[in-house]
């Protein structure tokens, strides 16, 4: 839900049972730590794949209004599960799962076939490592609404974890069939092929993510991962700066955006990407290994 979107959303709206409230994106260690959505990881050859699977927006002072307002909301119409779902994403804005999973809950308790909230408690499960409990919970919403696809989308990334991957294919193809302009199941199915070293395949969905949505980074960071897998680096290279341009606290987009570059002989250019890989994230592997063989003089050809 970085790595990519791959980010990650709740679901909100009962009345049209498709729109989505985004969240800002938090990688997560959660299953190998999507996004909506953009849930699980993957790996690339060298490269590390970042994964989300919901995403928390504590700096907002604005959610803490709005838990309010939706509070007054549910005491006026303590059976209204609109109300319910609402304020359990809310919660989950503010990294409140518990709260986001009762809340969930009490909508589902007062709609059965409330698919969205199924959907929401699905991804606030995932936030706090139950994923069993995640699987049923997206489950339940395809089987209240099969035309749901954000619950295909939800489900497809955390099987993907799980290296389920001929189910989640079939979800994201689903999920796409019912909307061709979900750039969230284009972003998951992407990775699917991705994991499989399907890189034309990856590829071609990632286009058709970015084509649908050009303003998030995780696709065209998973993009250039791809495109490196397959040689073309100037290609990579582009795609990891545009990364970067929505989001330069990336650590994984500067690293990948090193490999490129060291693959193209730039070593300077490479060794200050690395360099700032690090400086967000000292622990990523990538960076560090890159760092290592360009002191010694080596480098990746």
């Amino acid at each position: 839900m970085n790595g990519t979107t791959v980010g990650n959303r709740f679901a909100h709206d009962r009345q049209t049972r498709r729109s989505l409230v985004p969240f800002p994106v938090l990688p997560l260690l959660i299953a190998a730590a999507t996004g909506a959505m953009l849930a699980g990881c993957g790996t690339v050859g060298t490269l590390g794949q970042g994964s989300n699977v919901a995403v928390v927006d504590k700096a907002n002072p604005d959610s803490r209004v709005n838990i309010d307002s939706l509070s007054n909301v549910i005491r006026s119409n303590p059976n209204d599960a609109v109300a319910y779902n609402t304020r359990g994403a809310a919660f989950a804005r503010q990294g409140q799962y518990s709260d986001a999973i009762r809340d969930f809950s009490q909508a589902i308790a007062l709609d059965p076939a409330y698919a969205a909230a199924y959907t929401n408690r699905a991804l606030a499960q995932r936030q706090v490592g139950r994923d069993d409990a995640a699987l049923g919970d997206f489950t339940q919403a395809i089987t209240a609404d099969p035309n749901y696809a954000a619950a295909y989308v939800g489900r497809a990334n955390l099987l993907r974890a799980r290296g389920d991957t001929t189910q989640a294919l079939a979800d994201l193809s689903r999920a796409i069939a019912i909307n061709p302009e979900a750039a969230e199941a284009f972003h998951a199915r992407g990775l699917v092929h991705q994991r499989l070293g399907n890189h034309q395949d990856a590829i071609r969905d990632f286009d058709a993510a970015i084509d649908r949505d050009p303003f998030v980074a995780a696709p065209y960071t998973a993009r250039g991962q791809s495109l490196i897998e397959v040689g073309r680096f100037d290609k990579a290279v582009e795609d990891f700066n545009a990364s970067l341009n929505v989001d330069n606290r990336n650590a994984d987009a500067w690293a990948a955006r090193g490999v490129a570059l060291e693959r193209l002989g730039k070593t300077r250019e490479a060794t200050e990407s690395y360099q700032r890989a690090q400086a967000i994230d000292d622990r990523n592997r990538v960076a560090r290994d890159g760092l290592s063989r360009l002191s010694r003089g080596n480098r990746l050809f």
